[in-house]
């Protein structure tokens, strides 16, 4: 939708196709966190702790047991990038983007005045161990590193600052750069902004393949064999990007990575109120304040290319959130979700041209990311688009850089 908004805004006529609702899909589900200093998924010690998952199912990061040979070239390949070397690199690449989308944001809430339930609140990071805190401190100073500012607080600060934090949390951080918003909100609210604007928008409308003639793209088919014509196609198609990429002859090696979210009304028994958004450290669960709900998010689950909602995983949301916070408990969900994060083996998106066909080009690929990361994007591909070339350097989220290689 960022995409759309920006190609509307310079001036394109744009036509989004949507196979099912608007904003119903990963970007109704997240955990709403813009979070311009978090580090890639690749980290030393992923491909064993993947690996140990598979005896753990509330671990996590998950694998389910199963034949699946591109899941394993793609876990090879990611193993590759699990090194200090390209996690500082790719550290470096998404610091510089996510300078520029925090700029974005602000100028979107000021310029079109969004209604998305934006705050600046920031969030914590808590840990329960020793162990924990261990590894969450050598992350910090990691980030800081690349100037992203982190506070160290103490378990009692903690508890001063976020009442609802148990004794059984030992410390953490807070990450003042971090947002929140409610991320259903914001992408309806870009949708308007781009109908303002001319984008067409079209629901219920599936693309079977990417048109091309003479090495040039001529539009998309859909699943009933309309032919939409275009001068230029964006493939903004997530964790399903891998096999129309593939007809196209470039290779992108996107694996879908299931997450899950439990919402709840915080004004009801077995479940804390929060101020601001906290990160459970060894669990990786987020439990975030949007709008009138406390929603618990999170987890890698690589099972497929599927929505099955795996009841134990959802519900290791809650349970892990019940070691850190007081007044976790039996409660009604007002939704229970699960949705696909496209994640690359070297934990960069994709954004730019899809090499061997002119005017496709492609914004997939970020994990975790998709909505910290959806303004800068969406500038990116309209500037590509419209003007040849990016105002930022994007050498390193070629869609031809696994190939070359």
């Amino acid at each position: 939708m960022c995409s759309a908004y920006f190609l509307a805004r310079g001036g394109a006529r744009v036509t989004l196709l949507e196979r099912d609702e608007i904003g119903r899909r990963a970007s109704f589900g997240n955990a709403g966190l813009i979070s311009p200093g978090h580090p890639p998924i690749n980290k030393p010690g992923r491909v064993r702790q993947a690996l140990a998952s598979l005896s753990d199912p509330l671990s996590p990061l998950y694998l389910t047991p199963r034949w699946d040979p591109e899941l394993a070239l793609w876990l090879w390949s990611f193993g590759r990038y699990c090194r200090r070397k390209h996690v500082e690199h790719a550290m470096e690449v998404l610091v510089r983007l996510g300078r520029e989308t925090v700029r974005l944001f602000d100028d979107l809430l000021v310029r079109e005045e969004l209604d998305c339930g934006f705050r600046r609140s920031g969030y914590y990071e808590v840990f329960a161990s020793d162990e924990g805190l261990a590894v969450g401190r050598e992350e910090a100073d990691f980030v800081a590193a690349y100037g992203i500012e982190t506070e160290d607080v103490s378990g009692p600060e903690l508890r001063e600052r976020e009442p609802a934090i148990s004794a059984e949390v030992r410390g953490g951080w807070f990450h003042p750069e971090g947002s929140v918003l409610e991320p259903y909100r914001f992408v309806r609210e870009m949708t308007d902004r781009a109908e303002r604007r001319g984008a067409v928008m079209r629901t219920g409308s599936e693309v079977s393949e990417v048109v091309a003639e003479r090495g040039r793209a001529r539009g998309v088919r859909t699943t009933e064999g309309e032919m939409v014509e275009a001068d230029a196609v964006v493939l903004a198609t997530g964790a399903y990007s891998r096999r129309l990429a593939r007809d196209l002859g470039c290779g992108l090696p996107v694996q879908p990575a299931k997450g899950y979210h439990c919402d709840r009304d915080p004004g009801q028994p077995g479940t804390p109120s929060l101020r601001n958004p906290v990160l459970l450290g060894e669990r990786a669960v987020f439990c975030s304040p949007i709008g009138e709900l406390v929603r618990f998010a999170g987890t890698l689950e690589f099972s497929g290319e599927n929505h099955r909602m795996h009841r134990p995983r959802l519900e290791q949301l809650t349970s892990a959130a019940a070691l850190y916070l007081d007044g976790v408990g039996e409660a009604d969900s007002l939704s229970e979700w699960c949705g696909l994060r496209p994640c690359m083996p070297d934990g960069l998106p994709v954004i730019g041209r899809i090499p061997g066909t002119m005017g496709v080009f492609a914004a997939t690929g970020h994990a975790m990311l998709g909505l910290t990361l959806g303004p800068v994007t969406g500038k990116i591909i309209a500037e590509l688009v419209l003007d040849g070339a990016a105002s930022l350097d994007v050498e390193a989220l070629r869609a031809d850089r696994f190939r070359r290689r």
